[in-house]
């Protein structure tokens, strides 16, 4: 599963983390601006927005998990398995599930025109390729406006404000949402007493103001705890810290290996954590391997070009050591 966070510190910083049990392979991706991208049922798009994200590119076309445009908009996709379900293709504007990122981001520069045009689509279920099945999806779309976050189901495409700036999997967004409700006495402030007013009750230790607070690998569990952190995360607002502060958000709900097992021998976990500045173009990731954040920047001469800039996860672990053993 995945948790997906947008976090406003003077600028918006977007990011998620990336929960399965195999990977595909995914690598960092910039699509330039004049890139011809596909559409399934629609035209070649010869001229858009740059976009950077992390991406599974399959006979040279990039399946985004996630990213931003040079504009300013960000997406991730996180499986939404039991309850996503998507339209047959039919009149008017029709999006694949899997060219959703892509297409959005080429075509919207900021979350008012990307509301406007997703009311106008219709997203369907038409699969990338025999042996690569439409994934159940929802989506957190979000820029320096707000946040949303948009479902298909057995009513239809919806879109729902999404104030907490945080998407994990199932249940549908509105029940995530109003299940928040059950928490609303957690602070980061040391509870006052109101048990019993003649009762002396001694706090034990610091963070007692959290008691209470999800500390399991469920979608719900995750969903109220990124929640809580993101509300009450304080950091510099500038972009290194900000990223560092958005990477501990998201620490928050990581899954190590082997506390989630989802066959005999399988077992899920957080392969990567991707986070994006917009402002500056830049992608930022860890993975499970490597701890060292990494980054990737969209530069001008990146964004002009016609064809994919293709970057390989570092995923052997990087280790400054301010004495060398053979120092010691």
């Amino acid at each position: 599963m995945c948790t997906a966070v947008a976090y406003q510190n003077g600028a918006l910083y977007f990011g998620r983390n990336l929960d399965y049990e195999v990977t595909y392979g995914e690598q960092v991706t910039i699509l330039p601006r004049h890139f011809p991208l596909h559409l399934r049922c629609g035209p070649v798009l010869r001229q858009h927005y740059a976009m950077i994200g992390m991406a599974h590119v399959r006979d040279g076309y990039p399946l985004y998990y996630d990213g931003c445009n040079e504009m300013g908009l960000c997406i991730a996709g996180l499986n939404f398995p039991k309850s996503a379900v998507y339209a047959a293709p039919g009149a008017g504007q029709n999006i694949a599930a899997f060219e959703l990122i892509p297409w959005l981001l080429a075509t919207a520069k900021d979350l008012a025109q990307a509301k406007a045009q997703l009311a106008a689509c219709r997203l369907v279920g038409t699969p990338f390729s025999p042996d690569l099945p439409t994934a159940q999806l929802h989506w957190m779309i979000a820029d320096e406006t707000g946040c949303i976050a948009l479902e298909s189901g057995p009513a239809g495409l919806q879109i729902y404000e999404n104030p907490t700036g945080v998407l994990t999997n199932e249940p549908p967004f509105p029940m995530q949402l109003r299940a928040l409700s059950a928490y609303r006495g957690l602070s980061p402030r040391q509870p006052e007493s109101t048990f019993a007013p003649d009762l002396p009750l001694p706090l034990d230790s610091r963070g007692m103001g959290t008691v209470g607070l999800p500390g399991d690998l469920s979608s719900q569990g995750r969903f109220i705890r990124a929640a809580f952190v993101r509300a009450n995360s304080l950091a510099p607002q500038e972009e290194t810290a900000s990223i560092g502060q958005l990477f501990h958000i998201l620490d928050a709900v990581t899954q190590p290996r082997g506390c989630c097992q989802v066959a005999p021998g399988a077992w899920e976990y957080t392969q990567y954590t991707g986070c994006c500045s917009p402002a500056t173009g830049t992608y930022y990731y860890t993975t499970y391997e490597n701890r060292q954040i990494t980054a990737v920047t969209m530069n001008e001469a990146t964004r002009k070009g016609t064809t994919l800039r293709i970057f390989p996860l570092e995923k052997h672990q990087k280790i400054a050591r301010a004495i060398q053993p053979d120092e010691q």
